[in-house]
């Protein structure tokens, strides 16, 4: 009976965890926004901020530059560097959960002088060891690590979108600036033609020297 009592005291101590499990905290959000529309509505849309870049832009050359900045940039390099060190932390925090093995091997050989007699000698060792969680201390260490990993991968997806988003507002802009150098190289065009036009019909005597002086 001392020995289930201890098993079963064991196995008590091994359920408990140090502190309190994580709960989400509650955040008081507004039950409608301004021109929201109806879930029920048939023209309910897809919000714009799930859509994916390339489904969004269409433009060829964003897309290659979009693509290119995401294969280049040094910042989402360090955020996927970033995951892999997460992952990594997780597989060591979890492994403090189970339990060790380890093993050595050696050999020895000897020959006895005068005799001729060789004396060989092999050994093999083996260790294993196990610290039982009784306190959940491994186990917390493993969630702070899982959530730890979340919220790399989370600003891995923070780190694209704001690198698309600066791609995409820079590119528009570079083609804001085009357009209105086109529609001021045109509208140049436009008033040196009319310029040509009055002088030709004050030469003609059609129309005064006003016209022509700006």
């Amino acid at each position: 009976m001392r020995i289930l009592a201890l098993i079963a005291l064991v196995f008590f101590l091994a359920g408990c965890t140090v502190g309190p499990n994580y709960q989400r905290p509650k955040v008081d959000v507004p039950v409608t926004y301004r021109n929201q529309v109806p879930e029920q509505s048939d023209t309910a849309t897809k919000s714009l901020g799930d859509e994916k870049w390339w489904a969004v832009f269409h433009d060829p050359e964003l897309q290659t530059l979009i693509r290119a900045g995401l294969q280049k940039n040094f910042d989402v390099r360090i955020a996927a560097a970033r995951i892999l060190q997460a992952q990594a932390q997780l597989g060591i925090a979890r492994s403090d959960q189970f339990p060790t093995i380890g093993g050595q091997a050696g050999f020895s050989g000897q020959r006895v002088a005068g005799f001729g007699l060789v004396a060989n000698v092999m050994s093999l060792q083996g260790l294993v060891s196990w610290t039982p969680d009784f306190w959940g201390q491994y186990r917390r260490a493993t969630e702070a690590a899982r959530a730890n990993l979340v919220a790399t991968e989370w600003s891995r997806q923070q780190v694209i979108a704001t690198l698309v988003s600066s791609i995409a507002t820079s590119y528009f802009n570079l083609r804001e600036l085009d357009l209105e150098l086109d529609i001021a190289r045109r509208t140049l065009v436009s008033r040196r033609e009319s310029l040509l036009l009055t002088q030709t019909l004050a030469n003609g005597g059609a129309a005064g020297l006003l016209d022509v002086r700006p």
